[in-house]
């Protein structure tokens, strides 16, 4: 055995991995699947399938190396490779299967991390799904994922020397890195393509509300890989990451539900579907640090808010967001990487002993803000490149025809 190599932490990832994936295929493929109507059926699991592909692709030539490689970084020092990587691990030069990332196999880690990347840019179609180019969401999502995804994960997670990383930010599994970027891009991308024909006055309810609640519950389970394989050990912190996922995830969809039930007189399995993510993406920054009372909090209060940004707010600015990517992600992301600061304090039961949560509160809010600005502009300037160069929105007559035949000549049901 190579020295320095945990057989059981390399189990724990090994299993992680695999459930990160299975997030994105089937679970997120699924959960939009069943919110769109049925003649988009089809063309969202496609978009979820072949960023799979393509991403898996992009991360291996140059994002993980864009994000990992550690060549001449600095603690403290502001340089370029304080927000970006080198090249020098692009196509995994340098790595075998002896190679070690602290007690883990590096290739695993490149795998482990790869099923990060792959969710994050297959978030946003949720945004825009019913109306964009296939070709167009496969070059904006690309060009994302290495212009946005790749230097904010360096920052956050890329060791000493990253920008944020000096800062002391909290993002525990991707509250900033996944999170806050996906909903901040979805925001961008759905106002600059527009709303769908008929938005809002015309009803658009989900076609299969089965199969959002089985993505949904594969998105749950999946999470626990997230979150708990974060900690890149079979340890204490990764325990307690699952048993604070679970418990946010709960109070989440529960506290969803009690909106509606009080609201409309009837609790909806889509409100606790929608719920339980909201509830996930929250507690995802905050899930290596805090104890189960945080966990209760986040949950609850993503809950209310995540609810109150996919209606009420998103009915006030008139804006599109299909999915709620922005409501839920963007918006729970958010409530977790500001409440991580308060949780992760021992006096809360988090495990940070005497923290300063004044100070964390200022760097957590400062890199939340540095995060969604810069994802912001630079999303904005891809969208126009993209636009540029193949359109972003299908045509008129191909959006009411519905994007399965139009753009891939098939469909998901035999009608």
């Amino acid at each position: 055995m190579t020295d320095g190599l945990d057989s059981g932490n390399t189990a724990w990832i090994l299993t992680s991995t695999a459930l990160v994936l299975f997030m994105t295929i089937p679970g997120l493929a699924l959960f939009y699947g069943g919110l769109v109507r049925t003649k988009n059926a089809l063309s969202v699991l496609m978009q979820c399938l072949a960023l799979t592909g393509f991403v898996t692709i992009v991360w291996l030539a140059i994002g993980y190396s864009l994000a990992f490689d550690a060549t001449g970084m600095q603690e403290g020092e502001v340089g370029l490779r304080a927000f970006v990587g080198g090249l020098d691990k692009a196509f995994l030069m340098g790595v075998g299967p002896e190679t070690l990332s602290g007690s883990i196999p590096e290739v695993l880690f490149f795998a482990f991390q790869m099923t990060f990347a792959i969710i994050t840019p297959a978030l946003i179609v949720g945004a825009f799904a019913e109306r964009m180019k296939f070709s167009a969401m496969l070059m904006f999502s690309l060009l994302w994922l290495v212009l946005v995804y790749t230097p904010i994960c360096h920052m956050t997670w890329g060791g000493a020397g990253g920008f944020f990383a000096d800062l002391g930010v909290f993002d525990f599994a991707g509250g900033i890195v996944v999170h806050i970027t996906a909903g901040v891009a979805a925001l961008v991308a759905c106002i600059m393509v527009g709303p769908r024909k008929g938005y809002p006055q015309t009803p658009m309810p989900p076609h299969n509300l089965t199969m959002t609640v089985t993505g949904t519950a594969m998105l749950w389970v999946g999470w626990f890989g997230f979150n708990g394989g974060s900690a890149l050990a079979a340890d204490g912190s990764a325990a307690m990451a699952v048993v604070v996922t679970q418990i946010s995830a709960s109070a989440a969809a529960c506290m969803w539900m009690a909106i509606e039930w009080v609201r409309y007189g009837k609790p909806s399995a889509l409100g606790m579907a929608t719920g339980a993510i909201a509830g996930l993406a929250a507690v995802t920054p905050a899930s290596g640090f805090i104890g189960p009372v945080g966990g209760l909090v986040i949950g609850l209060v993503a809950g209310a808010l995540c609810y109150a940004a996919s209606t009420t707010m998103k009915r006030a600015l008139g804006y599109d967001d299909s999915l709620d990517v922005f409501g839920v992600h963007g918006v729970g992301g958010f409530v977790g990487t500001l409440l991580v600061a308060v949780f992760a304090a021992g006096a809360f039961g988090g495990n940070q002993g005497d923290l300063a949560i004044g100070r964390q509160l200022v760097v957590q809010l400062g890199a939340g803000l540095g995060t969604a600005a810069f994802t912001a502009v630079v999303s904005y300037a891809l969208l126009k490149l993209t636009d540029i160069v193949v359109g972003l929105r299908v045509s008129e007559e191909d959006e009411q025809r519905g994007l399965d035949i139009s753009l891939h000549e098939e469909s998901g049901y035999n009608l």
